[in-house]
């Protein structure tokens, strides 16, 4: 049960969540100081500088996924449009390039098997169970490439009765980029928040929340205490384990560890032309996305936007393959896999490259990795964080998410408001 007297709230990250918990918190009327450890707000949305890349390039969350209705009310609010993905997606095997199709081999027979699942159980053990002979190699390696590609998830930890909900759910989606990219949607929400009155601390790097007499205070790594009479940790999962807390939410953090984690390694490549379009006397000046077995496997251009820029991407284990790759070092690979899978000359490609970029999630200090995912525990874990208690501390973020697009912004959001309503309706 929420204390009936919370008016000053500690909300610690300024990622979309944070930002959105304490958006409706100071709608309410009540007093908020978000802590966040960067020099920046947006957490794992993060704007490159449109200096680099031509336009507002994305470190971090990029697409616009489904029907992510609190994301499309918030850009309403905010007069921001939605740009459709548009163009063509092309699978490419040893130099060989064929249009990517949607539909999977033997789909009939998966979707027999998904739907009388009785108990769920990790990809892994289900395509061992149900799809071993070697007749189903290659839709055991298209479920795995799809579970680490789109979900940055472990096929061994993550959950069957998930990827059955994504999959058979599949449909026309609308799926499309911010104009202005996400950050412009963190710029009006900060705006929002200030105009509320809400203060907003960097460089705060939280390290402990304790809780006495009804009150909490928050202590950061350079001394600072910050007293409230409650705490939101709105942080990535490995962040939040590192925070010490009151003995009566630890069992909750314990939980956190049934909530999958994965990681996403995002490479974007700036060129003096689009070399691609006409490469090998192939067509493909359309192109949106494209897939290979490369090293780095996954590239999307900005098409129908004309910016010389290729994007690739590294996600699930594979992106835990190169923790200590430096950033050149991971251009150096991403030029690589570009050679082998246009089947072109590596320096004929590099004489094109004006800028690069490249960013591991895993590697960021406050993040730690990309996005969660379902494994079959999940659902359990976000019960035990949203059972109610006499404390003052409360979670929010994606990982908490019940709905079906966990680990994307709209869960973010979502939960971030699902989080204050629930504050404010205890506390009325």
């Amino acid at each position: 049960m929420v204390p009936l007297s919370l008016t000053h709230f500690v909300i610690v990250g300024a990622g979309a969540a944070g930002l959105m918990t304490a958006r409706e918190l100071a709608r309410a009327g009540k007093k908020v100081t978000i802590l966040e450890a960067r020099d920046r707000c947006g957490g794992r949305i993060y704007p490159l500088p449109t200096q680099e890349f031509g336009y507002p390039a994305e470190g971090g969350a990029e697409f616009v996924h489904g029907a992510a209705a609190v994301t499309r009310a918030l850009m309403r609010e905010a007069r921001l449009s939605l740009l459709p993905i548009e163009g063509t997606r092309w699978r490419a095997h040893k130099g060989a390039f064929s249009p990517n199709q949607s539909q999977l081999a033997h789909a009939a027979l998966l979707h027999r098997a998904l739907s009388e699942l009785k108990t769920d159980l990790p990809v892994a053990e289900f395509l061992k169970t149900h799809f071993a002979n070697q007749q189903y190699a290659d839709l055991r390696d298209a479920i795995k490439r799809m579970v680490e590609g789109y979900d940055a998830a472990d096929p061994d930890r993550a959950s069957t009765f998930a990827f059955r909900d994504e999959w058979m759910a599949r449909g026309p989606r609308r799926d499309g980029r911010i104009a202005g990219g996400y950050g412009a949607l963190i710029k009006f929400l900060l705006s929002e928040c200030r105009g509320r009155g809400v203060t907003i601390r960097l460089f705060s790097v939280v390290t402990a929340i304790e809780e006495s007499r009804g009150r909490i205070a928050a202590y950061c790594d350079d001394g600072t205490i910050y007293e409230a009479d409650a705490a939101i940790l709105a942080v990535p999962l490995p962040i939040l384990r590192d925070i010490s807390l009151p003995h009566s939410v630890r069992e909750k953090v314990t939980a956190s560890t049934d909530i999958g984690y994965g990681n996403v390694v995002k490479i974007l490549l700036r060129f003096s032309t689009k070399w691609w379009t006409n490469s090998g006397g192939r067509e493909l000046s359309e192109l949106s996305f494209l897939f290979s077995n490369a090293r780095v496997p996954v590239w999307w251009t900005q098409h129908p936007a004309e910016y010389p820029v290729l994007t690739g991407w590294l996600a699930g284990p594979k992106a835990d393959t190169v923790p200590r790759l430096t950033v050149s070092e991971l251009v150096k690979i991403s030029l690589d896999s570009l050679a082998e899978i246009f089947n072109v000359p590596l320096h004929q490609i590099a004489k094109e490259l004006i800028t690069s970029q490249a960013i591991n999630w895993g590697t960021d200090s406050f993040a730690r990795g990309a996005y969660s995912y379902a494994t079959p525990k999940t659902r359990e874990a976000q019960t035990a964080f949203r059972k109610p208690d006499v404390g003052a501390v409360f979670f929010s973020g994606e990982a908490l998410y019940g709905g079906r697009d966990m680990g994307t912004v709209e869960a973010a959001l979502a939960n971030g408001r699902q989080t204050a309503q629930a504050i404010l309706a205890a506390g009325q």
